[in-house]
């Protein structure tokens, strides 16, 4: 991007990261440098402003369509920093691990679709404050887009602890019965990657400490009380039999007593004989 274009991203302010703040200066340099890329839009800690020694580089590369093919992300990477690892994740993300330990996740995407769907990403990724997150917006758009993710909607009360209830019940039952089954690892994971976050979210909304509500666990010793933090840990074990079970008890003790609170302040409707029937589930064995 030319020297004074009127898109240019203002330098940003330090974390308490030097080597990142470091990374992103070099990122935006280089992508400056770097004709076939129309944008580069950063996201996570960073742009939260919760950055540190232990984060790491989240982006999206927009490259010009014409140019999509023959871009060699990798090779663009390691111009920036050394690099240990390089590979497509799970989700077709380039992962990479830097000489230094840092981890990167990078998007090399479109620009033209690309850039024309960061604005739906609402309620999705949160970025306070969208023109910091722009590190490179050759035409305008991307920081356009970017602006419709500085605000998000705090969830609805009534609408979201119901359905969390629900979530939550639906979950507590498949728990159960893969328990029966004898399936001890698959519970544990459920326990610990379906059944936990949507507890999070519902202990958050009755706090009112919805600050990290797309990451509930995020920040979780900072936001929640010492007691919460505690029922937190009494739903989580090793993948043991007795522990799993005794683990799932506790959680399903806590998202009653949650959706209880739910009911009393903003009248969620609870099944109350399924919730019972749930229970006697997990207090067999």
């Amino acid at each position: 991007m030319p020297h004074g274009s009127p898109f240019s991203s203002h330098a940003s302010s330090p974390s308490i990261s030097p080597a990142l703040d470091r990374r992103i200066e070099r990122l935006r340099a280089l992508a400056e440098a770097e004709p076939r890329l129309e944008g580069v839009l950063l996201y996570g800690s960073w742009t939260l402003g919760e950055a540190d020694a232990h984060s790491d580089i989240e982006a999206y590369l927009y490259v010009t369509d014409a140019e999509l093919d023959g871009f060699d992300g990798r090779a663009f990477l390691e111009r920036l920093a050394p690099l240990r690892l390089a590979y497509l994740n799970q989700y077709g993300i380039l992962a990479v691990v830097f000489e230094d330990l840092m981890r990167g996740e990078f998007h090399i995407a479109p620009a033209g679709e690309g850039v024309e769907t960061v604005a739906t990403w609402r309620d999705i990724i949160h970025l306070p404050e969208p023109e910091r997150a722009v590190l490179l917006d050759r035409t305008g758009r991307l920081t356009r887009a970017a602006r419709a993710l500085g605000e998000i909607s705090p969830p609805d009360p009534l609408t979201t602890a119901q359905h969390l209830g629900d979530e939550l019940a639906n979950w507590t039952l498949m728990f159960a019965q893969v328990l029966a089954r004898g399936e001890t690892a698959r519970a544990h994971a459920l326990l610990a990657t379906v059944i936990a976050p949507q507890q999070l979210r519902l202990v958050r909304l009755v706090r009112g400490s919805t600050a990290h509500w797309l990451t509930p666990s995020r920040a979780l010793e900072a936001d929640l009380a010492r007691p919460d933090i505690d029922r937190y840990t009494a739903t989580t074990g090793p993948a043991l039999p007795r522990e799993v079970r005794t683990a799932g008890r506790e959680s399903w003790r806590w998202s009653r007593e949650l959706t209880a609170r739910a009911a009393t302040r903003w009248g969620v409707r609870v099944p109350r004989e399924l919730h019972e029937e749930i229970a006697r589930l997990l207090e067999r064995g």
